[in-house]
Formats: structure tokens, sequence, C-alpha cells
């Protein structure tokens, strides 16, 4: 994400004095509600579905995310990449490739 586009979440949050109710509990909780809105964008078809609509909830979810990175004093490529390390240990390519097996699953783990 662009410093542009941070910049412009935090000033939309700022010019409506939003911050008093960016509680991680209350970030958690919308970031929930707008990944199933994204979700229902899928309800009935996973091959038929209005593009414009699932962008505009995966926006909602990504503003939402970015609003909690702030209220935690977070860095998104930080926590990103700690994610990705631990999950490059536990979902080793040799072993995952193709499969959708959780890792305790696999055969010669």
């Amino acid at each position: 994400m662009t410093q542009q586009t941070i910049d412009r979440i935090r000033k939309f949050t700022d010019d409506r004095d939003w911050h008093q109710f960016h509680t991680p509990s209350n970030l958690a909780k919308s970031i929930a509600i707008e990944a199933s809105e994204l979700l229902e964008c899928f309800q009935w078809s996973d091959t038929e579905f209005d593009l414009e609509h699932v962008k505009e909830e995966l926006a909602d979810v990504i503003v939402y995310c970015r609003n909690m990175l702030d209220e935690l004093g977070l860095d998104e490529d930080e926590i990103v990449n700690s994610k990705m390390a631990k999950n490059e240990a536990k979902y080793p390519a040799e072993l995952a490739i193709g499969s959708a097996a959780k890792y305790t699953e696999y055969k010669n783990a």
C-alpha cells in the first residue's frame, strides 16, 4: 500500500473523529463483518459474481486492517514477513506442493 493511500485512510478517520471507536476489539469485529460481506459475494456461485462488489468489500477489509495496524502500532511488512517465515517452516514446499492437506497430515512429515 502506498503512503499516499495510507495517509488518505488516516485522514478519513481523523476528519470524522473516529479514533474513539477504533479499539482493537471493534476493529476485529469490523474486519470479520466485512470479510463476511466479501464471502457473501460468492454465496451462490464460485464463478458468477460482481467484481465491483468484490472490490468494494475487499477494500473495506483492507481499510479496517490498516486501521488496526495503526491502532496497535504495528508494521505490516514486519508482521507479514514474520508470519510468512512461520508458514514456510510449517509448510515446506517439498511436502506441501499441490496439497491442500493440513501440515500435520503430510505423509512424509
